[in-house]
């Protein structure tokens, strides 16, 4: 039924039609559960026919619960419709804001605002859910993990040894990593902690299923730790700005995916600057020059 795909029993996907520079394909939305009670997983953008062929997926079923995975705008935007549609209550972390860390916080009432993807500041869950939450899904039993990272309130979903990982781990590409909404930090640490598990299969917010969870992990931890590691050495160099430094490592990047690129450098200096392993005068920001300690 349209490009309704089964990846498991219990398992559909439904992706949208919103392919760019920063969702890859599209956005995936995850049916699970079969029958009365099952699960929607990120609703996805606001776009007609992807409501409409979400509706169609779901035929006469009964919709349980609407989960959400974080609330940025290509997966959160119609959540609250799909709710109006079928009387099914959203659930997530919380809303655009939660979850960040003080850090976070600091620099948010400083002013600094995130890039790149569009974040939902209308987005408001009907009820929360916590690391370790378990919801039932049309036959299928789902735990919720708070993985944050991408952003402060991100969850990935357990069924089994597969994981929904949401935009905290793809095939295709890394995350964009943006503070004051994403957190160098938080993410190396929720990275450990999928790492702790045996997965079969990821199943990202975007591009097709992880056949190899392990060997994902360890890719996306080494490729920050290598990142972090030219960071410290070009500012061992001399001191630099963020876009100076983005401008000098991403060489190999298409110019429109340089902001991008930009924002996850500018995660990496916050992080590094709350080790206290760079410094600069005042808050760490965009336009901060940055030195070695």
């Amino acid at each position: 039924m349209g490009n309704q795909v089964w990846l498991a029993e219990g398992i559909r996907r439904v992706r949208a039609g919103n392919a760019s520079a920063m969702t890859g394909t599209g956005t995936n939305t995850y049916l699970i559960g079969e029958g009365d009670g099952l699960c929607v997983l990120d609703p996805g953008p606001a776009l007609p026919a992807h409501f409409e062929a979400l509706r169609a997926a779901i035929g006469k079923a009964r919709v349980g619960a609407i989960l959400v995975s974080h609330a940025h705008l290509d997966h959160s935007a119609l959540a609250r419709p799909l709710a109006e549609a079928t009387g099914a209550p959203v659930l997530a972390f919380g809303d655009a804001t939660s979850g960040r860390s003080a850090v976070m916080q600091a620099l948010a009432a400083q002013g600094l605002t995130g890039g790149g993807e569009g974040v939902d500041l209308s987005f408001n869950p009907d009820s929360l859910l916590r690391d370790g939450d378990r919801i039932e899904a049309g036959g299928v039993v789902l735990q919720a993990m708070h993985t944050p990272g991408h952003m402060g309130g991100h969850l990935s979903f357990a069924v089994g040894e597969i994981a929904f990982t949401g935009d905290h781990v793809m095939g295709w590409s890394t995350s964009l990593v943006s503070p004051p909404d994403g957190d160098m930090g938080a993410y190396m640490a929720s990275l450990e902690l999928l790492s702790a598990r045996v997965w079969s299969r990821f199943l990202p917010g975007h591009g097709e299923p992880i056949g190899a969870p392990a060997e994902r992990l360890a890719a996306l931890t080494h490729h920050r730790k290598l990142r972090e590691t030219q960071i410290l050495e070009a500012l061992t160099a001399h001191p630099a700005r963020t876009s100076e430094l983005a401008a000098l490592l991403y060489t190999d990047i298409p110019p429109a995916l340089l902001p991008a690129a930009t924002r996850n450098v500018l995660a990496h200096l916050v992080d590094l600057h709350a080790q206290k392993r760079i410094t600069t005068t005042g808050q760490p920001r965009p336009e901060a020059i940055f030195s070695i300690v």
